[in-house]
């Protein structure tokens, strides 16, 4: 029984074995790219949001006036 443990830690990827889920793993590793870049080398747009807002109402997204 404890091979058969250790034979399936070795077959799983190492961010499931840490407890991790993929999104928080690849969010994980993107800013660790994101902070090895040097300042220079940056993106202009690394430091803007691009979220977009909407606002529901019974279902449907209304527009702002």
């Amino acid at each position: 029984q404890y091979t058969t443990s250790i034979r399936r830690f070795n077959s799983m990827t190492y961010w499931r074995a840490a407890g991790l889920s993929y999104l928080q793993f690849s969010a994980i590793a993107s800013r660790a790219v994101r902070n090895a870049i040097k300042k220079e080398f940056q993106p202009a747009h690394a430091t803007e949001s691009n979220i977009k807002m909407a606002v529901w109402k019974d279902g449907k997204a209304v527009k702002k006036d």
